[in-house]
């Protein structure tokens, strides 16, 4: 495990699976929403593919991310393991609403600068609207990915239930 992407859906935890691996492994970790979105007003990177292909080009990294549509197939390709965290509804809409509301409440500065405002729990663009609608769609799109051939070399880790990822990060010492 050298070059890991941690997947899922919106609020299963991959930012905090990927950190707690990369500490324990010693791997340099790379929050994918923080090089997406990069300036006031939810600016999207305009050097993104540049930037993920310089990350990828190191010999150790574990982002947090499927992949934004435009860099998914090279992270994919640069990988070695992925860890899924395949989790329902059930586990991760509390998650992000939990996190949502701390962030709004707070006024916690995110990728960006930015921050999430009560006012955009409104938008179908909101963590918690995007991670209901994009569930099933996020959950059929890393199935097809990992029974690719494409990526038939990738290790890939499934985890159904949060207690089974936490006792195989455990294992890692």
């Amino acid at each position: 495990m050298e070059r890991i992407l941690v997947v899922g859906a919106t609020g299963a935890g991959k930012s905090t699976l990927a950190r707690g691996v990369g500490e324990r492994l010693k791997v340099p970790y790379h929050e994918m929403d923080a090089l997406y979105f990069t300036g006031p007003d939810w600016a999207v990177n305009e050097t993104l593919t540049d930037d993920v292909l310089r990350l990828t080009a190191e010999p150790r990294w574990i982002i947090d991310s499927i992949g934004s549509p435009e860099v998914r197939d090279l992270l994919w390709e640069k990988a070695d393991t992925v860890l899924w965290l395949d989790y329902g509804r059930r586990v991760t809409m509390p998650r992000v609403l939990r996190r949502s509301l701390r962030r709004t409440a707070t006024r916690e500065r995110i990728f960006g600068g930015n921050r999430e405002t009560w006012a955009g729990w409104l938008s179908r663009e909101h963590p918690a609207w995007w991670s209901w609608s994009q569930h099933a769609g996020r959950r059929r799109e890393i199935e097809r990915r990992t029974n690719d051939p494409r990526f038939a070399p990738l290790t890939t880790l499934r985890f159904a239930q949060p207690r089974e990822t936490a006792a195989w990060l455990a294992s890692l010492g």
